[in-house]
């Protein structure tokens, strides 16, 4: 009678452990492949345009995860690039975005927290949600969206 009492606890505490564990989201994030792939492309990119940029991997919440001077690069890139990928992280919107509004006449943007208004940012979208973004500095700054650029189309290529 204990024997079968002790089963029948063991398989209720099985039971709902797992469906606890179903319960639980899935998150997709940029991990040290998706990083490597990113950074490796941005790179190829930079080259085939003849550029040196600083490349700048951050994740959802703009935490560095990758940074890259070009040996060419000016030092002044090492903070503007992690401006423009924080910005396109937390504001899930391309670092583009907050330029276009300076542009338009709206200062408010230069008030926002970790606004960066200038052009080289772009965030990582997986299934509707910023996991990361991508920035570079150094080049002009369309130049540098569209390295950024190419390196998320890289990571997410089908």
């Amino acid at each position: 009678m204990i024997t079968r009492m002790v089963k029948l606890i063991v398989l209720g505490l099985s039971l709902l452990l797992l469906a606890t564990a179903a319960e639980l989201p899935t998150k997709k994030y940029l991990n040290l492949a998706a990083i490597k792939t990113i950074a490796s492309a941005a790179e190829a990119e930079a080259q085939k345009r003849n550029v040196q940029v600083t490349i700048c991997i951050v994740d959802e919440s703009g935490n560095l995860l990758f940074l890259q001077k070009a040996d060419g690069a000016g030092l002044n890139t090492i903070q503007i690039v992690q401006k423009k990928a924080r910005y396109a992280a937390l504001y899930g919107r391309p670092s583009k975005a907050a330029a276009d509004q300076l542009k338009d006449g709206n200062l408010s943007v230069l008030v926002f927290p970790d606004a960066f208004p200038n052009q080289g940012g772009v965030p990582v979208k997986v299934d509707g949600r910023t996991i990361g973004a991508v920035a570079c500095s150094g080049a002009a700054s369309e130049v540098d969206e569209a390295i950024s650029q190419a390196a998320i189309d890289a990571l997410l290529k089908p």
